[in-house]
């Protein structure tokens, strides 16, 4: 995709309109456009910045370097600062009926006993949050993109610019040139070292065993619940319409963990670190192993903000500009405000000549508010291990409306 052809600056007010009304569809590519982007990484967070960018009239694409795009057996939490951003990206209704919507989260301590005084203002209220499985997820917002938008089998290995284009370089020697490049391939993001000094990821000491299992019988519906005691603690909530039950068990560790998505944990490893506790617990990790059930192991990092994400015509977004830890649930939610507030400022009347300046924008307005989030991810970590002790107040992120922020620059 080049930036060959002619392009046309759209007002702000017909980008305003595309993007709340639905945006470019197929019959669009190839017309004259405002922009071309693309965007590294399938990921949730690469495609949920494609599907903003073509509601916003911007000629996209995505490559992504797995054969197809996937994610693994795992859920996530929305929170409604996520939520407001899916449902500016068209995936409302969708999300509505493939998650599982619970109430104010159930704190406990180790034994099962509630404890009530530990939670927070704002920590979340009911119906506020949802559980979806992280493919469901991503399903919804690929279905948005018009066909051939995603292209797989797509490992960047390089990147190049000059004062007209940007270009990715491909391991198969092929490349792609638009107005912009978006790095959305993670935490060791290839496309990070062309912005910053390189550097390798924090391990957090934390090691977490995660998957799904069947919603288990006696499991009230529509139920987060933390199990927190002294080095580790223990979450569960629904996904897929609460038909399935994903969990994840934070274990302390003196030993690095790789990093990883996929890599298939114990089950009898994970029940002796938490061998007398709630009974409740004990069902689930039993469930691991039978139908219907999954057990992955993944090494939790992050990194120190970045002093910078951008680059003349490249920037970053999701976990590639700003990874951290999930004990504010804030990973994927992030990565959407990032997402709809890049599209928000390239769509906003921005010609190629405008991109630099755009990129500025977007990230001044969202390196602060990711750093703080990636810090209080790690302090909320700390406090979930010392049975809920400085449990962080969520308001000021729940709250938040990245795409009106966004709107208030242009």
């Amino acid at each position: 995709m080049g930036t060959e052809g002619h392009h046309t600056t759209q007002p702000y007010h017909v980008m305003r309109r595309i993007f709340e009304e639905g945006g470019a569809g197929s019959s669009e590519r190839g017309r004259n456009v405002a922009l071309s982007a693309v965007v590294v990484g399938g990921g949730i967070g690469g495609i949920a910045a494609a599907v903003a960018l073509a509601r916003a009239g911007i000629d996209v694409q995505v490559h992504e370097q797995a054969q197809q795009l996937t994610e693994v057996g795992a859920g996530v939490s929305l929170a409604p600062n996520g939520l407001r951003m899916l449902e500016r990206l068209g995936v409302g209704g969708g999300i509505r009926r493939a998650s599982a919507r619970y109430g104010s989260p159930q704190l406990r301590l180790f034994d099962g006993r509630a404890v009530v005084a530990s939670q927070p203002p704002g920590f979340g209220g009911p119906g506020q949050n949802v559980g979806i499985h992280r493919a469901d997820l991503l399903g919804l917002l690929a279905a948005q993109l018009p066909p051939g938008t995603v292209r797989t089998g797509h490992r960047c290995t390089g990147f190049r610019q000059d004062h007209g284009s940007a270009t990715a370089i491909f391991a198969d020697g092929t490349t792609a040139t638009a107005d912009v490049v978006i790095g959305a391939d993670g935490i060791h993001s290839v496309l990070q070292g062309f912005v910053v000094a390189p550097a390798e990821p924090v391990f957090s000491g934390v090691v977490a065993y995660r998957g799904l299992v069947p919603r288990l019988e006696g499991y009230p519906a529509g139920t987060i619940r933390i199990w927190m005691g002294e080095g580790r603690h223990f979450l569960v909530f629904p996904v897929r319409a609460g038909q399935l039950l994903n969990y994840v068990g934070f274990v302390s560790s003196g030993t690095a963990v790789r990093e990883s998505w996929s890599a298939r944990s114990d089950p009898v490893a994970l029940a002796a670190h938490f061998a007398g506790w709630d009974p409740v617990i004990g069902q689930v990790i039993a469930a691991i192993s039978g139908p219907g059930g999954s057990g992955f192991q993944w090494g939790m990092y992050d990194r120190v903000p970045l002093p910078r994400w951008s680059s003349g015509r490249l920037t970053l977004l999701g976990d590639a500009a700003h990874p951290m830890l999930p004990h504010l649930g804030q990973g994927a939610n992030q990565a959407l405000e990032d997402a709809v507030a890049l599209a928000a400022l390239l769509g906003a009347g921005t010609g190629p000549a405008g991109v630099p300046r755009a990129l500025a924008a977007y990230e001044g307005l969202r390196r602060d508010r990711t750093a703080r989030v990636q810090l209080g991810s790690r302090r909320q970590g700390a406090g979930w291990d010392s049975s809920g002790s400085q449990l962080i107040d969520r308001r000021w992120i729940y709250d938040y409306d990245a795409w009106a922020e966004a709107v208030a620059l242009t």
